[in-house]
């Protein structure tokens, strides 16, 4: 395997050495899976080959491992028995908030890597990857009017009515609507154009590809917060589990009433969520494929007397259960906007760039009047000009955006009122079969805590990302995973009250965020309830994200979970939905666009995407970002006409 010079000069002789070291204790064999080793390596150094910066981090985390091994034994990690490294392992595992992160970080591609085999999913019964499609012809529409950047062949100037920087929930949506409209539409997209052919299924693999920073993006607090996004054409829609939920109407009554968005009340807005469901075919998730977690979730939520739990709405109304929405779906039968809305806003006449970054938004007199964007393979210039701009690149990437250039930074709010639903999980271990590979990752929900600010919703994940998760090292990993047919997982994530912020720091991106006590409450609560829930189902054991309180076989357990003083640094948790950060409000001074998406600051430009959603949802917020894209698309249209 061909690498670059950085990870050679970074995963050099003894840190090889060390890896391999880590990877043979941590992973050890059990009764039918081998152990990880010095095959494992050549993986992980394929994970890192293309991020300099993030073998770097990974190596100052293996030199912190040889020197915990120095100051307890006088010798480096790989020099010591299998033992006393496991001994160093499990203090780190049991130890303080940075240790216990660092082993984390640490183990993640290593597990990713040693599980990511197809003898270990024969093994369980598992399918390792699909069957590819039969390559289709694309139709002249498509192939015309869409352009990968590594293949321009010069410096490229284009005039259009509106360019639209990224093709996610609002930018493909934007562009859709406006292109079908008669308004002139070019797209600009920093990731790749992944089609079915490439979905195989494999995490490993379009983790990398498809998310950005290969899904390293992370919040810093009080607490570590993973907040993984798409970088591809469709955005994160191409890799999320496709559920769609309207926004709750107590939440857009507050905007009217707190806000004075009068249009976006659930009146005003229920004929662009009508529309959106439909292109989208937006149904409750089909029985047959919910799987053996929305059946032991259901089981237990009957035998605690809960009421409202049921199968998921979703995008994906010809799904056949392959288990890999977050990873691009091999059928397309799930609707993200690379299969529809893209496709759709093509055939209107819209034109696609892929694989170009935008580096400056042009403003003249106060107006924006196009883009220069870079070919990131060819490195040639891409110049569109235009009557309007709309920026939707998402909450995380869009203020960072704006910020290189010096716009709408007057009323101090662009980059600030992150939240971002804080999700964590549990898995479970039954007697009986599971299979959850075999289902929707992401099918059921239970509701009955809602009005709490707790929404739980499935979140099963393939073995090697499950075992990423889960905090064991040594025999009892392996344990687990050769358990892994027996295994369930849930998922919960809370309305925040908590908020962060996006900056560039030294000229890099920085999110911050700090989880208040009450949010903090919350994520104590959706634990207990979700290991309640999987006990009253027959669990035997409950794996939980609390530091102190891995494990939760019963009452007792429970009763001490109940009564424990926790903080942000005690869970594991995650989080997917970052909103707010160029909020839309009707005062200059109070948000970043006002109530047409246009920003206060600059005419003609416009932010359409999650970054504008005023606040938190407390649901999944893509099809209300998308209903949202479809109004602010009436706008555009008759500011560019006149």
């Amino acid at each position: 395997m061909r690498q670059s010079s950085e990870s050679v000069q970074v995963l050099g002789g003894r840190v090889r050495k060390t890896i391999i070291a880590l990877a043979e204790t941590a992973l050890p064999a059990g009764v039918h899976f081998p152990a990880a080793g010095e095959h494992t390596l050549a993986k992980v150094e394929q994970f890192l080959r293309d991020d300099a910066m993030m073998a770097t981090g990974y190596v100052a985390m293996l030199r912190a491992l040889d020197a915990a091994a120095l100051v307890r034994h006088r010798r480096l990690f790989a020099d010591l028995d299998d033992a006393r490294r496991l001994a160093i392992l499990e203090s780190w595992r049991v130890g303080g908030w940075n240790r216990r992160n660092w082993l984390r970080a640490l183990m993640a591609p290593l597990k990713m890597a040693h599980f990511d085999d197809p003898a270990i999913y024969k093994k369980l019964g598992c399918v390792y990857e699909f069957d590819k499609p039969r390559a289709e012809a694309k139709p002249a529409w498509f192939t015309e009017r869409s352009h990968n950047g590594a293949a321009l062949g010069g410096d490229l100037a284009l005039e259009c009515d509106v360019v639209v920087i990224g093709t996610g929930a609002g930018g493909a949506v934007v562009a859709k609507e406006l292109a079908e409209a008669g308004v002139a539409v070019v797209l600009i997209e920093e990731g790749h154009y992944f089609g079915r052919e490439d979905f195989n299924g494999r995490p490993f693999d379009l983790q990398r590809k498809m998310y950005r920073a290969g899904g390293a993006t992370f919040a810093i607090g009080n607490t570590y917060i993973p907040i993984p996004i798409g970088v591809t054409v469709g955005g994160s829609t191409t890799v999320n589990s496709g559920t769609c939920y309207r926004a709750p109407d107590r939440v857009l009554r507050e905007w009217v009433d707190d806000l004075g968005l009068d249009e976006l009340s659930p009146d005003h807005l229920a004929p662009y969520y009508d529309k959106v469901e439909q292109m989208l075919g937006v149904a409750p998730a089909r029985p047959e494929f919910l799987g053996g977690c929305a059946r032991v979730i259901a089981r237990g939520c009957d035998a605690l007397g809960f009421t409202r739990h049921h199968p998921l709405r979703r995008n994906a109304p010809d799904c056949d259960g392959k288990g890999t929405c977050c990873f691009g779906c091999p059928t397309d039968a799930k609707r993200s906007m690379n299969v529809s809305y893209v496709p759709s806003a093509l055939k209107a006449g819209a034109e696609l760039f892929y694989g170009c970054r935008v580096e400056r938004i042009v403003v003249e007199d106060g107006r924006a009047t196009g883009i220069v964007a870079r070919a990131k393979v060819s490195g040639h210039a891409l110049t569109v000009h235009a009557k309007a701009v709309v920026v939707s690149c998402g909450s995380l990437v869009t203020p960072i955006l704006l910020e290189k250039n010096g716009l709408c930074q007057g009323s101090g709010q662009l980059g600030a009122n992150l939240s971002i639903h804080p999700a964590a999980g549990a898995i479970a271990e039954f007697d009986e079969t599971i299979s959850s590979w075999n289902a929707i990752p992401q099918g059921y929900a239970i509701e009955d805590l809602h009005e709490e600010g707790i929404l739980f919703e499935g979140a099963t994940t393939p073995l090697e990302l499950t075992m990423a998760l889960a905090s064991y090292v040594g025999p009892r990993m392996t344990e687990l995973a050769e358990r892994y047919d027996h295994v369930a997982s849930f998922g919960f994530m809370v309305e925040d009250t908590s908020r962060g912020r996006v900056r560039l720091v030294g000229g890099r991106p920085v999110i911050t965020y700090v989880l208040n006590g009450k949010d903090v409450a919350r994520m104590k609560r959706g634990v207990e309830v979700l290991a309640r829930v999987f006990l009253a189902a027959g669990a035997k054991n409950v794996l939980v994200p609390i530091h102190g309180f891995r494990e939760i076989r019963g009452e007792g357990d429970l009763d001490a979970l109940r009564q424990a003083d926790v903080t942000a640094r005690d869970f594991e948790m995650s989080a997917y939905h970052p909103l707010g950060t160029a909020r839309m409000g009707r005062a200059p001074s109070k948000s970043v666009v006002g109530p047409d998406h246009q920003t206060h600051e600059v005419a003609g430009l416009y932010i359409v995407d999650g970054s504008s959603v005023p606040t938190s949802l407390g649901v999944n917020p893509q099809i209300t970002i998308m209903a949202m894209a479809t109004r602010a698309a009436t706008k555009i249209a008759e500011a560019v006409a006149g």
